[in-house]
């Protein structure tokens, strides 16, 4: 398996051969500079992809799924379009989860009240979102995750399970924090891109050629091009006899923690 520990393992046993082997032959340092660019390109992708598993396991789908039925995540939320999102998933039947930010919840306390009274779950998208939040180390990270866990949980009965990180981004440090916190990551393995562009039809076309029974839709409630984009994607289920359910339904998760604390 392809993780963080087996490939800086991997390298470094490299590395070292490469210099074993120097003592008794030319070796160009070159090599040893490839090398390292080819760790560190390694390590750049296996932490961009949260379905790489690459620093701590995260739950992207479920490829088990074989009826029509998928689940709905939003991001970076609460705002005022959550209650917009909220409005189409009563209309629709549809649960959804929403991985909100804790400083969004402090901003909005009065909607994540409402998500969770509608039948929805929420999950721990961090408390600054920062953009340098991939450097933080293990303390900030997980004094970030507790306090976002602190604020929801003010509105629900249990200690909140799910944590999406910022731009789905994995480190040693988040691996760290996560040994902390027990949270479970929730990926998606269906990117609406509704953050990067507001292109409605780009966005709406490139989720029904991915969606499966299983799948994990990546959403956010944060914009105006997103809610329109929702309403088609909510009909073409419809029509498509597709089911909207829970993340935590979806995965089975409570089955799988069974399985594991059974061995």
């Amino acid at each position: 398996m392809i993780t963080h520990k087996n490939i800086s393992i991997f390298f470094v046993c490299l590395l070292l051969v490469l210099l074993f082997l120097k003592l008794y032959t030319p070796i160009s340092w070159i090599w040893f500079i490839v090398i390292v660019l080819l760790w560190l390109g390694i390590n750049a992708v296996g932490s961009a992809r949260i379905s790489s598993d690459y620093h701590v396991k995260a739950f992207c789908n479920n490829p088990l799924e074989t009826e029509k039925k998928i689940a709905l995540t939003f991001d970076d939320g609460p705002g005022l379009y959550t209650l917009e999102v909220l409005a189409l998933l009563k209309k629709y039947n549809a649960k959804a989860t929403f991985f909100c930010i804790g400083k969004n919840i402090e901003s909005h306390p009065e909607i994540v009240k409402q998500i969770i009274e509608e039948g929805h779950l929420v999950g721990n998208h961090s408390y600054s979102h920062s953009k340098f939040f991939d450097f933080f180390n293990a303390v900030v990270i997980t004094k970030e995750l507790q306090k976002t866990d602190s604020l929801l949980e003010k509105f629900t009965p249990g200690k909140i399970k799910f944590f999406r990180p910022p731009y789905g981004v994995t480190t040693p440090s988040i691996r760290r924090a996560l040994k902390i916190t027990g949270h479970q990551v929730i990926g998606w393995n269906i990117r609406s891109l509704d953050g990067g562009t507001k292109d409605q039809d780009l966005i709406f076309n490139r989720i029904i050629k991915r969606i499966s029974p299983g799948g994990i839709v990546l959403l956010h409630d944060t914009a105006a091009h997103s809610v329109l984009v929702l309403e088609r994607f909510l009909q073409f289920l419809q029509q498509n006899n597709y089911k909207v359910i829970s993340t935590e339904e979806l995965l089975n998760l409570k089955a799988y923690e069974s399985v594991m604390n059974a061995t």
